[in-house]
């Protein structure tokens, strides 16, 4: 009998089941390890991503991030239907029948790959995930075929130690949008401004059409490609029933309509805000707590902590508001002053060699300066590439303007800008509520709340004031107004004028404390400082929370201290919390990525003055907004409530201040240039009344239109236990006049006219 037909037969079958079995010990070989090491089962489990730590108001809403990967992890239940159909439709059609290897589809692409015949891919969703999770290195084709089959294995891996939808998610969290944009939360948020919870289908079809090829199918860059892909989408969810047809031919017909929201530290709410908090708050923090997983300090950039701070979104949004309105029309009637200056934007009696130090100054500080000298040039060739024409893009009221300028006159320009800071803080809490620290921190990325110290002029006579109310002086107490001199220990006599000089037709004549302070006078504080001394003042005003250096002299108490807005917010407080200081919180806790507390933050506490004692300082710095200089808030922003306030104006009118108390909100503004040399002519435009109080009086009166906003019009609420012979009511005394206020109401009227 002939054998033949039989050998053909034994050869036919060792054909075709070698390459079975070579693919089955090659696959048992790369499972032991013959072929390098597969992930552990722990690195399956908790893969490590890169996590964006994520910054949280206090009413929750995600006000910025830190990354080196822009990615927030979701879990199952926090994606849209439609993003887990198209995903399955898409990508593996029998995703929810295999165990993360698909048999049927790999036969059918090795049958394709024979015949030339395009039967689509064979890799499966958990074989893409165990692609993302770990990735490949620029291979060999037998070093590719190698690789292929460890994420075949890892694929099983992942199914054995995850459920289905975790892989969904996993896979989606993990997955690189572009722009920015890594993860599903991300890439929601950055290309439609919407949740991934909350998608349209066209937008989710969208989305996973780019899983396919993401730099071919970029929105931004190839929008034509990505309609026609995500169509191809939207066409794989009639396929297997999760869109019906007629659906489908009306959604093809639809453009992408994105909503494209690039995430940039420049934009969004609280810039300022989140950068302090990044670079002198976080920073210091992580040096000091270890993260158990990986035995090194946290890193705000790939750890995933949570931030919560006590920032109102809302108010922010306001405070936010408030400075743009008013300090574009501030910053309009600031360049017509500029107009009338020769050495502009310096004032006219600064010299051309201050000029030069200034700029000269500036220069060194720039980091174009810093560059070149990194770069080994000597200072004198540095300074020369200031004075070379480039291409730029400078900010102006209108928006951003492309341009030809040398650096050293984009120096200048921008030197012309006035510059603001502005907080608010709840009293009761020492929450702080809102956070401007400039005009635009794209451009101007120096912080005015917490960073930048001012001279703070006026608004430092409170606590001047606050000394003889302490010592039982009721705000009705009189004292002459007549010029104070005050001996210094050097030698010589200290003799502040009054602001009108020796014209002031209050000169000579008994004014209470609470007219003194309404018109800010000069002799009645120097009056109060020599009762006291300069040192009794530094050391109230430490116990009030400033730990900026203040000098022990007597001029301080007309506020030639140099004080940022933190502080002389957080001190003023102090009075609307009934006497007792509290610290100024800005972040109530910090989780880890799981949710666990890592540290809460408790405010610390100092009863400075008694609950009377704090509430005469309220009566007697109403009288401020009563009928003194800053009852601009009466009559031209209408907020008729009880304020308290005080405001403050510089030698020069280089600073503009201020600070105003209501029994649930305290806040404070500073305005002015970015050097002293650069200010307002005339007192009429540069007292603190023009220049700051706006800001605040624009900020309350949204924030009370909001009635979601719990902020209270009530009273300053009366101590029970006050003295019922305590004289707060001084009208029979003096009828406070306008003359402060004149000035406004004529500069009010001309600048509507």
């Amino acid at each position: 009998m002939d054998k033949k037909p039989h050998n053909y037969i034994k050869w036919l079958w060792i054909f075709l089941l070698s390459p079975i079995l070579i693919i089955f010990l090659l696959v048992t070989l790369i499972g032991i390890g013959v072929f390098g090491d597969l992930p552990h089962v722990e690195e399956l489990v908790n893969p490590k991503n890169n996590l964006a730590t994520v910054v949280y108001s206090g009413d929750m809403k995600i006000i910025g991030k830190y990354y080196s990967e822009n990615r927030v992890n979701v879990i199952f239940k926090q994606l849209d239907k439609d993003l887990v159909d198209a995903l399955v439709a898409t990508e593996d059609a029998r995703f929810y029948e295999h165990s993360g290897v698909d048999i049927k589809a790999l036969a059918r692409s090795f049958v394709g790959a024979f015949t030339g015949g395009n039967k689509g891919g064979g890799s499966t969703i958990s074989q893409q995930l165990a692609k993302m999770m770990f990735p490949r290195e620029k291979l060999s084709k037998p070093e590719l075929i190698v690789r292929k089959m460890k994420e075949w294995i890892i694929a099983t891996r992942l199914e054995k130690y995850y459920t289905k939808d975790e892989i969904i998610a996993l896979y989606l969290n993990k997955f690189d949008f572009l722009n920015l944009a890594v993860g599903i939360k991300s890439a929601s948020q950055i290309y439609f401004n919407r949740s991934q919870d909350s998608l349209k289908i066209e937008q989710a079809a969208m989305l996973i059409g780019m899983a396919k090829n993401p730099s071919l199918f970029n929105p931004i860059r190839h929008p034509d490609k990505t309609l026609q892909r995500r169509n191809v989408v939207l066409n794989q969810m009639v396929k297997y029933n999760f869109l019906e047809k007629q659906k489908y031919d009306s959604l093809k017909l639809l453009p992408l309509d994105l909503n494209f929201h690039p995430e940039d530290h420049n934009d969004g709410l609280a810039t300022y805000f989140r950068e302090y908090i990044r670079d002198n708050f976080l920073k210091s923090w992580c040096e000091t707590h270890i993260n158990p997983a990986t035995k090194k300090p946290y890193n705000i950039y790939k750890d995933g902590l949570k931030i919560y701070t006590t920032i109102d979104s809302r108010m922010q949004q306001y405070a936010e508001e408030a400075v743009n309105e008013h300090m574009s029309d501030l910053q309009k009637m600031f360049n017509k002053d500029l107009k009338t200056k020769k050495n502009a934007p310096f004032a006219w009696n600064v010299t051309k060699q201050e000029i030069e130090n200034i700029m000269t100054s500036s220069i060194k500080r720039s980091e174009r300066f810093r560059s070149a000298k990194n770069a080994g040039m000597s200072n004198e060739e540095a300074i020369a590439t200031f004075y070379k024409p480039v291409q730029m893009t400078v900010y102006s009221l209108r928006g951003e303007i492309d341009t030809l300028m040398t650096p050293f006159d984009s120096i200048k320009y921008y030197k012309g800008f006035l510059q603001t800071g502005f907080m608010a803080m709840e009293p009761q809490t020492g929450y702080v509520k809102a956070w401007v620290g400039g005009i635009n921190h794209k451009h101007f990325k120096y912080d005015h709340v917490k960073v930048s110290r001012r001279q703070v002029g006026s608004t430092f006579k409170p606590f001047v004031y606050a000394l003889a109310i302490q010592e039982g002086f009721s705000p009705c107490h009189q004292v002459p107004n007549v010029k104070t001199c005050i001996s210094l220990p050097e030698g010589g006599d200290w003799c502040p004028e009054n602001s009108d000089g020796p014209n002031d037709k209050n000169n000579g004549k008994m004014l209470t404390l609470k007219k003194a302070l309404a018109n800010s006078i000069n002799y009645i504080t120097a009056w109060i400082m020599k009762q006291y001394g300069p040192h009794v003042l530094v050391t109230l005003v430490k116990r009030l929370g400033i730990t900026s250096e203040i000098p022990e002299v007597p001029s301080i108490c007309l506020g030639t201290a140099d004080i940022n807005v933190f502080e002389m917010v957080a001190a003023n407080s102090t009075f609307a919390n009934k006497g007792t200081y509290i610290q100024p919180t800005f972040i109530t806790r910090i989780e880890d990525k799981n949710g666990k507390v890592i540290e809460e933050f408790i405010p610390t506490t100092d009863e400075v003055f008694s609950e009377e004692k704090a509430y005469t300082m309220i009566q007697l710095m109403r009288g401020v907004v009563d009928g003194g200089t800053g009852s601009r808030l009466r009559f031209r922003h209408k907020l008729m409530n009880q304020i308290a306030g005080k405001t403050g104006t510089t030698q020069r009118n280089a600073d503009g201040w201020f600070i105003g108390l209501t029994p649930e909100l305290v806040a404070g503004a500073w305005v002015g240039g970015e050097d002293r040399s650069i200010h307002f002519n005339s007192m009429v435009e540069g007292q603190g009344a023009t220049m700051a109080l706006p800001i605040w009086g624009k900020f309350f009166s949204k924030v009370y239109a909001d009635n979601k906003i719990k902020v209270s019009k009530g009273d300053f609420p009366k101590p029970k236990n006050i003295d019922p012979n305590l004289e707060l009511d001084c009208s029979k005394y003096d009828a406070i006049d306008n003359d402060g206020t004149m000035e406004i109401n004529e500069f009010d009227n001309l600048k509507e006219q």
